[in-house]
């Protein structure tokens, strides 16, 4: 079954959207494990950066391995 190129960018914004809670959850824990201050605010805005790259790379991957199996 194909995936649309609509449903390919619904799919990987879901899965970054609930990663990005994981991140900044995730800093919030391990920053002071390191001796770095974890504020919500920097938190939040680094996890921002990171959702914007991941969604270009996952919907850029999704869209090259549909383009592979359509050309097989």
């Amino acid at each position: 079954m194909k995936q649309s190129r609509t449903m390919s960018l619904v799919e990987a914004v879901t899965n970054v959207a609930v990663g990005y809670g994981v991140a900044v959850a995730t800093q919030l824990v391990v920053f002071p494990c390191f001796g770095l201050p974890a504020h919500l605010d920097d938190a939040l805005a680094i996890g921002l950066i990171f959702t914007a790259v991941s969604i270009v790379r996952s919907y850029l991957l999704r869209r090259l391995f549909e383009a592979v199996r359509v050309r097989n």
